[in-house]
Formats: structure tokens, sequence, C-alpha cells
């Protein structure tokens, strides 16, 4: 894939190497499903709470700040919120030869809120967001009218059943059976 990030604020990001290279302890988890309940909390709140030094926790945070454990805040914010009801999944076909320059015309088009390179049949998975069907259908063009996009496939989200979440996998985490 590419070797530069997709320019921020613009992709949210999926599974990289750089992410998967940090493993997280009990403690972590702990913390972690700490901020989960109580985002606002402070170093000397989740120190208090959980019984551990303020110098742990605070290096806890630093840590995961600068290794990508804890995402943007720009994640929380809902494209609903912004008048963008209607959200669709499209698998994108890519002269491979072209990838680069087509993630990067992706980044371009502020609908497109997550790009994932794939395996299988198709090269990208890409999050769109749109006002309504007629601006879907205008956001459908300008990607197949990036040079590189070969074909795609579109799947309009009717209802998200389960969100994002990691609080099961910080529970089991912190609490191993």
């Amino acid at each position: 894939m590419r070797n530069s990030g997709p320019p921020r604020g613009v992709i949210l990001r999926c599974m990289t190497s750089e992410s998967m290279g940090m493993s997280l302890d009990a403690t972590d988890a702990r913390l972690l499903l700490e901020l989960v309940a109580n985002p606002r909390a402070t170093g000397v709140d989740l120190a208090a709470r959980l019984r551990l030094s303020r110098n742990t926790v605070q290096a806890r945070l630093s840590r995961w700040q600068t290794g990508e454990v804890l995402g943007s805040f720009e994640r929380r914010i809902e494209p609903r919120a912004l008048g963008y009801p209607l959200a669709a999944f499209v698998a994108v076909v890519v002269d491979q030869h072209r990838l680069d320059s087509v993630v990067d015309a992706l980044a371009h088009v502020p609908e497109v809120t997550e790009v994932c390179g794939m395996t299988g049949l198709t090269d990208l998975t890409v999050r769109v967001v749109a006002r309504d069907a007629d601006d879907l259908y205008r956001i459908a063009g300008l990607i197949l009218e990036i040079p590189g996009v070969e074909r795609t496939t579109m799947a309009l989200v009717m209802r998200q059943l389960v969100g994002p979440r990691a609080t099961p996998l910080l529970e089991r985490l912190a609490n191993p059976t």
C-alpha cells in the first residue's frame, strides 16, 4: 500500500503495522475501561480510582497518544449531526499501478470518511456519507471518475446495529479467565 500516511483528518485509519506493534496489558485495559466510562477523568482521578500512581497513569496515557492506541477526537463526531444522514460502503477495484493516486484522490473527497485496503475481490472499501440519495449519486460519480478506479459496487447502510467498539476486548484483557 502507501508508505506515507493519509492526510490528517480526512481518512480514519484502519489497522496499521505501527498500531499492531504496541501490546497492552491488564493495567492498560483497566485504565482504558475507566476512560470509556469517564472520558473527562483527569490523570489524578484515574490514579485514585484504580489505585495506581499518578506517574504510572501519565506515562501510559503519553505512550498511548504517541503509539496510536487512542484514536483522534474526530472519530467521535457523528456525520448525521453535520447533515449527512446517509452512509454507504463502496467496494472499489483499482488498477494496482495507480493505487496510491486513487487513495490520494479519495482523501480529497470530503464525504469519504474512511478507506481500507482489502484482500479478496475488491481492493478498497470506502465509507462515504451523504446528505440524501442525489448527493450519494454525485459522490459515487466522483469516485468512478478517479483515474485508476476500474469499477465499484455500493451498499447503503440501513442501520448501524453494532457500532465501533473495543470495550469487550478491554474487559477480556483486564479480567483474563
